[in-house]
C-alpha cells in the first residue's frame, strides 16, 4: 500500500503544512539501483585518538571505491560529505570521548541528506573496565545520534577487530551505500576472520546457489530476486498451495521453483535430494501469523506458527548441516522480527518464535563456523510495507510507519539488501549478529 503521507510531505504545500504543524517530515530514501549504485559524493574519514589501525582503514576504504578524503574542510565545500567514518577505536577512556565530540561535532551538520555515518569501535573488554565503559558509550552516542540526526540519514556502530580489519570490507561497502537505507542505530560487531575473496562486486554470489524459503511473494520475493541481481542461482521455495504464484516469480528470476512445506518432517531430505552440489546460502523467510491475546488464543493458533517459524528452522538447520548440504564457506540468514526484540500486542507466539531465532543465531553461529565454516546471521525487519501491513488498520499502521527515526516504513527490498550482504563470501566476519531493519524503530534497543 503507497504511503500517502509520505508522498505529500514531499510536495511544497505538504512541505509548508507540516512544518506549520509541528509533523513528522520523513525523507525520501535513495535505494539502491542501477542508476544510483552508491553514495553521492566523498566519505570523510575521521579519527578519534591514536589508533592503531588508522592505515588499514584508509587502505580498506579506498578499496571500496569511494571518493575518500581526511581533510574535514571538504566538508565546507560545494560538494557535502555523503558519509563520515570516525574512528573511535582508540578511545579507551570516558576523557577520550572528546576526541568524538570534537571529531563530528565541526562537520555534523555538513552532511549531505541521507548520508551515513559509521562509527568504528572495538568490543568493550572483560578485562579493562575503564575501557568498556568509553566503548559501551559509544553504543548510546550513536543511537542517540541516529534519532536526532534528521533528512534520511543513518548512523551505526561497527566493532573491529583490530587483528582483522580486513574482513569490514563488505560491512562498509554496505553500510556506506544506498543498500542500507532503511538500517539506522544498529550495532554490528565483526570477528576477525579472514573474507573471501570477491571477483566482482557487481556480482558478489556469482557461482552461488541460494535456497529462499516463503519465496513467492512479499519479502521472500525480493530477497529472492537482490541475490539473483547479486550473481546467485536461486531456488525459491514454498508450500504447494503457492504454487502458482511462486512458478511465477521464479520465472520472472530465472530462478527454480521447489514447492514445499518446509513443516514436513522430510523437508530437509528433500531439499538436501534438490540440491546435489550443496548449497551456499540458506535464507530462512517462511513465517507466519495468527495473533490473538494470550487469554483468547487456543493451542491450535499458537502451535502452527511456532512450527513454521522456529521449530522448522531448528530441524531444516541441523539436518543440512549435518548432512553437508550447506558447503564449506556457505551463509545461513534467518528472519527474526522487532516484535521478537520489544513484543507486541496479541502476538506472544509470534514473538516468542522470533525471540527463538535470536537464540538460535547467537548460539549456533560460532559452532558452526569452527564446525562447517558456515556463518549464521539474522535480519530483524521491523513495519515493512507489504500486503500484510496493508491491512492493519489505519491508525496502528500509520503509528507503526512513524515510530522510527526515518519516520516511514521500509520496504521488502530493505530487508533484502540487508540478507544479500549477509550473504556475501567477503562477510565471513559476520557472524552470530542481529541487525534491524527498522529504520531505527523507537521500540526495543
Amino acid at each position: 500500500m503507497a504511503d500517502r503521507y509520505l508522498h505529500f510531505t514531499g510536495t511544497a504545500p505538504g512541505r509548508f503544512l507540516t512544518r506549520r504543524l509541528g509533523l513528522p517530515q520523513p525523507a525520501h530514501l535513495r535505494r539502491w539501483s542501477p542508476r544510483t549504485p552508491t553514495l553521492d559524493g566523498p566519505v570523510l574519514h575521521l579519527t578519534a585518538g591514536d589508533s592503531t589501525v588508522t592505515e588499514e582503514l584508509a587502505a580498506l576504504l579506498a578499496a571500496t571505491g569511494l571518493d575518500v578524503t581526511e581533510r574535514a574542510t571538504r566538508a565546507d565545500r560545494a560538494e557535502r560529505p555523503a558519509g563520515i567514518v570516525l574512528d573511535a577505536t582508540a578511545v579507551v577512556t570516558p576523557g577520550g570521548l572528546a576526541g568524538v565530540h570534537a571529531a563530528l561535532h565541526p562537520v555534523i551538520r555538513s552532511l549531505a541528506p541521507g548520508g551515513r555515518v559509521v562509527v568504528l569501535g572495538v568490543r568493550p573488554s572483560a578485562d579493562d573496565h575503564h575501557q568498556a565503559a568509553a566503548q559501551q558509550a559509544l553504543e548510546g552516542f550513536v543511537r542517540s545520534l541516529g534519532k536526532e540526526i534528521g533528512r534520511g540519514a543513518t548512523v551505526q556502530l561497527l566493532r573491529i577487530d583490530p587483528e582483522g580489519v580486513a574482513g569490514a570490507e563488505s560491512t562498509l561497502r554496505f553500510l556506506l551505500s544506498p543498500r542500507s537505507a532503511y538500517v539506522s542505530g544498529q550495532v554490528i560487531e565483526l570477528t576477525a576472520a579472514a573474507p573471501a575473496p570477491v571477483a566482482d562486486w557487481a556480482a558478489p554470489l556469482a557461482g552461488r546457489t541460494a535456497l529462499v524459503t516463503g519465496a513467492a511473494r512479499g519479502i521472500g520475493a525480493s530477497v529472492a530476486s537482490v541475490l539473483a541481481r547479486d550473481g546467485a542461482r536461486v531456488i525459491c521455495l514454498d508450500v504447494p498451495q503457492a504454487r502458482d504464484e511462486l512458478a511465477r516469480t521464479a520465472d520472472a528470476l530465472g530462478a527454480t521453483a521447489l514447492p514445499l512445506d518446509i513443516t514436513a518432517p522430510d523437508a530437509a531430505e528433500r531439499i538436501a535430494a534438490a540440491l546435489p552440489d550443496g548449497l551456499d546460502v540458506l535464507v530462512h523467510n517462511a513465517g507466519i501469523t495468527r495473533d490473538r491475546r494470550l487469554a483468547n488464543m487456543p493451542a491450535d493458533r499458537w502451535a502452527p506458527v511456532l512450527d513454521v517459524n522456529l521449530d522448522s528452522v531448528l530441524r531444516t538447520t541441523d539436518a543440512l548441516l549435518a548432512a553437508g548440504t550447506v558447503n564449506r564457506g556457505g551463509r545461513i540468514v534467518a528472519t527474526a522480527s522487532i516484535a521478537g526484540i520489544a513484543g507486541n500486542n496479541g502476538q506472544t507466539n509470534y514473538a516468542a518464535s522470533k525471540a527463538g531465532i535470536i537464540g538460535l543465531v547467537r548460539a549456533l553461529a560460532p559452532r558452526a563456523a569452527a564446525d562447517h565454516g558456515v556463518t549464521v546471521n539474522a535480519v530483524a525487519p521491523g513495519f515493512i510495507e507489504t500486503k500484510m501491513t496493508a491491512a492493519v488498520p489505519l491508525l496502528i499502521r500509520e503509528a507503526g510507519r512513524r515510530m522510527n527515526s526515518l519516520g516511514q516504513g521500509g520496504l521488502p527490498v530493505d530487508v533484502a539488501e540487508t540478507t544479500a550482504w549477509f550473504a556475501q563470501p567477503a562477510s565471513t566476519a559476520v557472524n552470530g549478529q542481529v541487525v534491524r531493519v527498522c529504520g531505527q524503530s523507537l521500540l526495543g534497543a
